[in-house]
């Protein structure tokens, strides 16, 4: 008979986990047989001592087996996801879904919701009003079929080990753990049944992996482990020492997608979906490249599917025409810089942060999020900025918050008299 106290021993002094003592953990925690701080205590040990690359595969087929893997065999279309590890107004995924479903891609995008500084896609999505992120299986399966995207949340039948690692890490700071992140996002996205999938990995100081060799690690681990299941995986490292787009905050960052489905999209944020899209494109064996992407994105072909996306999920189209009907702040106030110079450094770790300290992200995932408030990013890393020049606008109706977040704004960014150069935004792409 097993013996967890001893497997926590052995993993505490750098041992090597069996298959069937992985599978014993996470069958026996997924029951409740096994209480929560005896994995709390697993989960320290594994992450000061690591995994081997076999032991992090076996994790993450224990916690994919610990619940349903969907059957999408009768949908002819490739099925190739997206995932991004986290980053500060990262609306990748609300501009690239659409995107790839019309251009013959289908996309079963099972998305996550934001915590600590990151936003997240279904925070987003819910801004919209009337829109659906919990559907059961077998809608799931009828939308993919009809339209060829979803997106939703994590489902209790996928991966159910998984949710309960996950609230169990972030409350225990075991969050940025290799094998655990690894085994976390494969578990989920294997269970899906899919052909492909792209990883997002961000790096810098708005991103969970601040390191970029640290972040590479990861990457390759994930597109190994891909390897081992025969699903081709494709790793891209972006840098998030600048946030996504212009914009931050939930009802603010839909317009932008919006805005970057009609054309209209900052080139930032253009430059990472272009650059996912292609990667999405190479592994459903699609031809047409960049050409087809903006193709139909200028043509409209990728809003119209925005829109019946949202309309198959309750959501209300006339949000893409007419803004007013999100969730938006009314007042707005602005922080000047208090010198000219050039950006040499923004604290998007902070930024983050301060965006929940206005209500826009939550700390405990029973938080309540406000949609309406957010933020304008009016200058990034590299920009010339005059004295008395606005670097960013705050949008809430919580004029307390308001003022205090205006006052810890200005050291997040920092500004000095020489030029500096521009972020590489797309740093590498591991296959």
């Amino acid at each position: 008979m097993k013996n967890i106290v001893q497997i926590i021993r052995n993993k505490r002094d750098g041992g090597i986990l069996t298959r069937d003592e992985i599978d014993f953990i996470i069958q026996g925690y997924t029951k409740g047989d096994i209480p929560s701080y005896q994995i709390s205590a697993l989960l320290m040990a594994i992450y000061y001592q690591g995994m081997t690359f076999t032991e992090t595969t076996n994790l993450m087929n224990a916690m994919m087996h610990s619940g349903s893997i969907m059957d999408l065999s009768k949908i002819q279309k490739p099925k190739i996801d997206k995932h991004s590890t986290g980053g500060v107004g990262d609306k990748v995924s609300l501009v690239l879904a659409p995107l790839m479903a019309s251009c013959g891609v289908c996309v079963p995008m099972i998305s996550g919701r934001g915590l600590g500084h990151t936003g997240g896609t279904l925070d987003k999505l819910e801004a919209i009003p009337g829109f659906k992120t919990r559907l059961t299986r077998k809608r799931f399966v009828k939308q993919l079929r009809k339209l060829g995207v979803i997106m939703i949340g994590q489902t209790r039948e996928i991966a159910p080990a998984d949710r309960l690692l996950y609230a169990l890490r972030d409350v225990t700071a075991t969050v940025d753990s290799i094998p655990l992140i690894a085994a976390s996002i494969m578990s989920k996205k294997l269970a899906e049944d899919i052909n492909g999938l792209v990883l997002d990995v961000k790096y810098g100081n708005g991103a969970f992996m601040s390191d970029l060799r640290v972040a590479k690690k990861l990457a390759r681990t994930m597109v190994q482990i891909g390897k081992q299941a025969k699903v081709k995986v494709t790793a891209v490292l972006t840098d998030m020492n600048n946030p996504l787009g212009e914009y931050v905050g939930n009802s603010v960052e839909v317009i932008e997608a919006i805005e970057a489905l009609k054309g209209k999209g900052p080139s930032d944020l253009m430059e990472v979906t272009y650059t996912l899209g292609l990667a999405m494109l190479k592994l459903a064996n699609i031809k047409g490249g960049r050409r087809l992407l903006k193709n139909n994105i200028t043509s409209g072909k990728a809003l119209d599917t925005f829109k019946e996306l949202i309309c198959a999920q309750g959501g209300d189209i006339l949000v893409c025409e007419d803004y007013t009907r999100l969730p938006l702040a009314k007042q707005k106030i602005y922080v000047r810089a208090s010198r000219s110079g050039y950006i040499h450094l923004i604290d998007v770790y902070r930024l983050g942060m301060l965006l929940v300290n206005l209500g826009g992200g939550r700390m405990k995932k029973e938080d309540v999020i406000d949609p309406s408030c957010g933020f304008r990013i009016c200058k990034k890393i590299g920009d010339r900025i005059l004295k008395g020049q606005t670097i960013v606008e705050i949008f809430s109706d919580n004029p307390a918050a308001m003022r205090r977040v205006k006052k810890e704004m200005v050291p997040v960014f920092t500004i000095r008299t020489k030029p500096c150069r521009k972020k590489t935004l797309v740093r590498e792409t591991i296959q």
